[in-house]
């Protein structure tokens, strides 16, 4: 066990966690998408997670910091706090709020974002992104639709991860970036697929929906 202090409380970490598990394991809430336990090396995409270390000269993403004995750790300062307003920001400009018929769990966890950071769901001061991506893909045994994604990358990490082959990948570029469903030949979705569902449970935006 390593322990470090979190905005001057002592925090108990596991070996080789890092400092965003520990602050979630005790309850302690950082902002964060693209987060899995199963994922040993985090690419830190959402750029939500920042937080600033004392002897370090800039903040630095949480889910790659090693929680180290002595480490100082301070979640809610004013240049963490900006730099996660405008990543969540950048993130809601692109993706449609529709809570009342939005079918996520209630509350979801953009929303719980946005109550964090104090904040709300429109993008202001973005303009809204207009991508250029299709309503409603069909992959068969499941749905996406590509505007309520926020490219987290969680069903591609999972999929890779239980298959040892990503039936699922990124396609396209910039703004137009979406999911993909890349199967090799001859495989079996329903096979591989209805006993995982790994990628639809593992979605924070309800943008994989599983065919019943």
């Amino acid at each position: 066990m390593a322990l470090i202090i979190v905005n001057g409380n002592p925090v108990e970490a596991h070996e080789g966690a890092t400092v965003l598990e520990a602050c979630l394991s005790n309850g302690i809430f950082i902002p964060n998408l693209c987060f899995l336990k199963e994922r040993d090396h985090p690419h830190a995409s959402c750029r939500l997670c920042f937080v600033e270390v004392e002897g370090y000269a800039a903040p630095v993403p949480s889910c790659t910091l090693e929680a180290k004995e002595g480490l100082k750790i301070r979640t809610d300062t004013p240049e963490v706090r900006r730099l996660q307003i405008a990543a969540f920001k950048l993130i809601m400009s692109g993706h449609p709020c529709h809570a009342k018929t939005c079918p996520t769990v209630k509350p979801c966890l953009l929303m719980r974002i946005a109550k964090h950071l104090g904040v709300g769901l429109s993008p202001k001061p973005y303009p809204k992104l207009e991508r250029d991506v299709p309503d409603l893909v069909d992959f068969g045994v499941m749905y996406h639709v590509p505007i309520r994604c926020v490219l987290c990358g969680r069903c591609v990490f999972l999929c890779r991860q239980r298959n040892g082959k990503s039936l699922l990948t990124f396609a396209r570029r910039g703004i137009e970036t979406m999911v993909a469903l890349f199967p090799e030949p001859g495989t079996d979705l329903r096979e591989n697929c209805q006993n995982c569902r790994a990628c639809v449970n593992a979605c924070p935006t309800a943008a994989l929906i599983w065919k019943e």
